[in-house]
């Protein structure tokens, strides 16, 4: 594949950056009102049937129903399936997604396939979230499956997931057609927003690879990636701070993220690394990269001095 010219890079990059503030305007135009979930009896099929705190739905013939509740009036509107080959995966995602996704019926399924032979049992479509776990949208397989997704469905959002950060996977991503890139990294709740901007018409990306962006253009050039580009900004931040030695939450307090953020952050550290615990990460980075992590300068006047 060629690369990509300067000028190419530097427009793809302010692009970028417009449709992150635009989706975040979005999303916080956009917020949820409560809901209420309410599983259906399947093990993959979540119905959400959205109450107040002055409104409670009785069932058929119970004494108190209020009139005007209909039965159709408590089923889900739309489908949101999520494709993850990954049985549990996708089975404890979607239970997840399906608390924040008020009058939508979650349906995980192995391939876009599953789901087409099933869909006449089901609300109509609304989005897809693809799940691609730690595979590269590069892979032609992973970006030939979006395009195809984009091409069977027109104008239902596809919804990327993955497990990387980098900005040349979520560029090529959405040049695929996709509606959105959510990393594993973020929180549930970021992924209910994210899903919400998509159906709103938006696009949602991580705030990581857009300051990595903006550094870029700030310097006049291309951002230069943390750590031989092994790791993401945020992830370097992680490293960083793991080779000092600090416990998740004082990592988490002064990258102001989640605990469970920082987790998943440290899990992905390690698996690139291949490590098997903090220590072998902070070992491995120092020998990997020494000229990112120079030894600390001896302070002489701190020395003790023998006296005579």
């Amino acid at each position: 594949m060629e690369s990509a010219s300067p000028a190419v890079c530097h427009e793809s990059a302010v692009a970028l950056l417009q449709v992150y503030q635009w989706g975040r305007n979005m999303m916080n135009s956009t917020a949820a009102a409560g809901s209420h979930a309410v599983l259906n009896g399947s093990r993959q099929a979540i119905s959400l049937a959205s109450t107040s705190s002055e409104e409670v739905v009785a069932p058929a013939g119970a004494a108190g129903e209020k009139p005007g509740v209909s039965e159709a009036a408590e089923r889900p509107r739309r489908s949101l399936v999520i494709i993850d080959n990954r049985a549990l995966d996708r089975e404890c995602f979607a239970q997840s997604l399906a608390a924040h996704k008020d009058g939508m019926e979650v349906l995980a399924f192995g391939s876009i396939q599953d789901w087409n032979s099933t869909q006449h049992k089901h609300p109509p479509l609304a989005a897809i979230l693809l799940n691609v776990g730690g595979r590269k949208i590069s892979d032609p397989d992973v970006s030939g499956e979006i395009v195809r997704l984009k091409t069977e469905f027109g104008a239902i959002p596809v919804i990327v997931l993955a497990d990387t950060e980098e900005l040349s996977q979520i560029l090529k991503a959405l040049e695929c057609g996709a509606r959105g890139y959510i990393p594993s990294s973020v929180g549930i709740d970021v992924c209910a927003g994210a899903i919400s901007l998509a159906l709103a018409g938006g696009i949602f990306v991580p705030a990581s690879s857009v300051l990595a962006v903006r550094q870029s253009l700030a310097s006049g050039g291309e951002a230069t990636p943390p750590m031989g580009g092994m790791f993401t900004v945020r992830q370097a931040e992680v490293v960083e701070a793991l080779r000092r030695g600090k416990a998740n939450k004082i990592i988490a307090y002064e990258l102001n993220l989640r605990e469970s953020t920082v987790k998943v952050h440290i899990r992905n550290i390690m698996k690139k690394l291949k490590a098997t615990n903090r220590t072998e990460v902070a070992y491995k980075i120092n020998d990997l990269f020494p000229a990112d992590f120079p030894p600390p300068a001896f302070n002489k006047s701190a020395s003790w001095q023998r006296q005579g």
